[in-house]
């Protein structure tokens, strides 16, 4: 009876391993979906900017991609998930990463026992803080600095996103109140949305892209099928990015959840291409592409808030509400004269918002008061701290490019070469 008992525990010891390995496989799978992402933010940046800004603008995505790795491996991941925290608004600040799990840890087994390695996890978190900065790099296209959107992406990473995450995900006063965002409507892209209005305010807008009288002008892409291109990769990585979110596969409640969260995600996105598809069409009379793009990412941000707790229909319908408000939210910023070339600001923070007030119809653990409140609170953290880091740089550095330097093109004021150097005139 001792040796039977002795082999079940060995038996147990290897099941628990086993899941462990599991776990930790998938989030590092879905932590790689997600960062192809952003190779999608980068496509969908590049085909909607024209070809005099392409290079420039894909050098600020690998260049912002990296910068958050390193920053939030420095000090962001500790910040946002601290080994113990202070209290549940400032959770402490340590620097760099400590030792991953033990296996006498992971064998003990019980519910305080590790599932899944730190490494997979900081690996899964890096990418959302890279999500999230990469929400401005769009918004500020065409006329910013590249150098002081890169300072600027060191600072948000650092501190500015991780903070606001430790009140949601790392266990502070958002989580304790009982504020509801499963995968980031408000914690990535409300956030990113939230620098990039503070950005934008601050630069002002495109040359040539409003006149004295309140008129209007478009300002085409160069490249739409590759704008297109990025925003199926979006959609993929966001499998990724909500699936990832679910934490745990290796059991059957768990698989089934994220076998749900794949469904509602991919719905979501294809109720809000339809209805953006319809809105352009009744509002401006064709069946715009860029909207429909837009409409895409729309209805994505908007189930990222709650992807799991909904019916496949509430979920398409969560997605098709955002497409309809992002048409309407680009066709209100361009008529208050903020200029946001790729749609960012409409596509991450209005359907994000939409999103976080969505939660209660589905999620009967979340109210529309406590929603409110972690999204106010998102909202003006971000913006207002990023709009003080901006106006820092804007009196120190400076944000925007000479008149002459943004009617040559930032791909050579800022890089030195052309993405498409055989369209050059000289």
């Amino acid at each position: 009876m001792e040796q039977l008992a002795t082999q079940m525990t060995a038996v147990a010891g290897e099941v628990t391993q086993l899941a462990y390995a599991l776990d930790t496989f998938y989030f590092l799978i879905s932590g790689a979906l997600v960062m192809w992402m952003a190779a999608g933010f980068a496509m969908l940046e590049a085909g909607l900017v024209r070809t005099k800004n392409t290079a420039e603008i894909l050098t600020k995505n690998i260049a912002l991609y990296s910068i958050a790795c390193i920053m939030f491996m420095i000090v962001g991941y500790n910040l946002m998930y601290p080994e113990e925290g202070v209290n549940t608004f400032w959770p402490g600040l340590s620097f760099l990463l400590g030792e991953d799990h033990s296996m006498e840890a992971v064998s003990a087994g019980g519910e305080q026992a590790p599932y899944y390695s730190k490494l997979s996890d900081f690996f899964f978190q890096v990418v959302f803080c890279a999500t999230a900065m990469s929400i401005v790099s769009g918004a500020v296209a065409e006329r910013m600095k590249l150098w002081s959107f890169l300072l600027f992406a060191a600072i948000m990473t650092a501190f500015i996103y991780p903070l606001q995450g430790y009140w949601k995900w790392g266990g502070g006063f958002l989580e304790q109140l009982g504020f509801q965002d499963f995968a980031g409507s408000g914690v990535v892209h409300l956030c990113g949305a939230s620098a990039a209005l503070a950005a934008v305010l601050l630069l002002g807008a495109r040359l040539g892209k409003y006149g004295p009288h309140g008129e209007i002008y478009a300002i085409p892409g160069a490249n739409l099928p590759l704008a297109t291109l990025g925003t199926f990769v979006l959609w993929f990585g966001w499998f990724g990015f909500n699936g990832g979110s679910e934490l745990k596969v290796s059991n059957v409640v768990e698989a089934n959840a994220v076998a749900r969260v794949f469904v509602n995600t991919n719905l979501a996105a294809a109720g809000g291409v339809v209805t953006a598809l319809i809105t352009a069409r009744l509002l401006f009379g064709k069946a715009d592409l860029t909207m429909a793009l837009n409409g895409a990412i729309a209805g994505l941000v908007a189930i990222t808030a709650e992807p799991l707790a909904p019916t496949p229909l509430w979920a398409m319908n969560v997605g098709a509400i955002g497409g309809l408000l992002v048409v309407l939210s680009i066709a209100g910023l361009d008529r208050l004269k903020i200029d946001d070339p790729v749609g960012a600001i409409s596509a991450h923070g209005t359907a994000g918002i939409w999103g976080l007030l969505a939660v209660p119809f589905s999620n009967t653990d979340a109210s529309f008061l406590k929603q409110l409140i972690g999204m106010g609170t998102i909202f003006a953290w971000v913006f207002i701290s990023s709009l003080i880091v901006w106006a820092v740089i804007k009196i120190t550095l400076g944000i925007r490019v000479s008149q002459e330097e943004e009617m040559d093109g930032l791909d050579r004021s800022e890089c030195g070469l052309e993405a498409y150097p055989e369209f050059v005139i000289e």
